[in-house]
C-alpha cells in the first residue's frame, strides 16, 4: 500500500507571481496532503522590510528557511529568471544538497483568468564550475552575455577532490536538474511525483 513520506519544501518565486495567484495555487496543494510542509514564502511586508534591511539581512532570512528542507521547488514565472534572491536561493539548496526542481507556472490562469508569457528558466542561467585542481566549485550567473563569478554566493570547497575528468568543467544547471511545466505536465496529478514523495 503506498505511503507518504512528509517532506519540508521550500519554495522560491518572484512575489509578482504570488500576486497574481499563481504561487498560492501550487502552495495550497501542496499543503492539502498529510504531512507536508513548506518554507520561503514570505508576504510582501517582509519582504519590503528584509529590502530595507539590506543584502546581509536577506541572505540569512533564506538560510534560515532553508534549514531543515529537503526540497527545493521553483515556481517559474516570466520573469522569475531574472531575479537576484531566486538565483541565491538556488545555490544555496544546491549547497546544501536539497533535491531541487523547477515549475513552469505561467499556464495557471491569474485572478483575471489570464496566462503569461513562459519565462526563461533559471536554471540556465546558473553554472557550476570545478576548479582546475577539482577542490573546490566556483558559481557562474549569465549576464549580458556572458558567464562571470555570481557575487551572491561565489562557491564552496569539496569534502574529496572531484573525479579527473569533471575539473576545470562547467556545468549549466539545466542540465542536471529536471524542470516541469504546472499546467501541461498535469502538476495537480504529477507533483508529489516530482518531487519523490510517493513511494510503494
Amino acid at each position: 500500500m503506498p505511503k507518504t513520506l512528509g517532506k519540508r519544501v521550500y519554495f522560491c518565486f518572484h512575489y509578482q507571481d504570488v500576486i497574481d495567484q499563481r504561487v498560492p495555487i501550487v502552495r495550497k496543494h501542496w499543503l492539502s496532503k498529510e504531512d507536508h510542509d513548506d518554507a520561503g514564502s514570505f508576504d510582501g511586508t517582509t519582504w519590503n522590510s528584509a529590502s530595507q534591511s539590506g543584502p546581509a539581512y536577506i541572505r540569512r532570512l533564506i538560510d534560515h528557511d532553508l534549514e531543515h528542507t529537503s526540497v527545493t521547488c521553483v515556481l517559474i514565472g516570466t520573469q522569475t529568471y531574472a531575479r537576484r534572491w531566486v538565483r541565491y536561493e538556488i545555490i544555496e539548496s544546491i549547497q546544501r544538497r536539497n533535491l531541487l526542481i523547477g515549475v513552469h507556472i505561467n499556464g495557471i490562469p491569474d485572478k483575471s483568468r489570464r496566462t503569461s508569457p513562459a519565462g526563461r528558466n533559471p536554471l540556465e542561467h546558473l553554472a557550476l564550475s570545478i576548479t582546475d585542481d577539482g577542490t573546490s566549485v566556483k558559481v557562474l550567473q549569465y549576464s549580458s552575455g556572458d558567464w562571470i563569478p555570481f557575487a551572491d554566493s561565489p562557491g564552496w570547497s569539496l569534502s574529496k577532490p572531484a573525479p579527473a575528468e569533471r575539473r576545470g568543467k562547467s556545468l549549466q544547471l539545466s542540465t542536471m536538474y529536471r524542470v516541469y511545466d504546472w499546467v501541461t505536465d498535469n502538476g495537480p496529478e504529477n507533483f508529489d511525483r516530482w518531487l519523490g514523495v510517493s513511494i510503494e
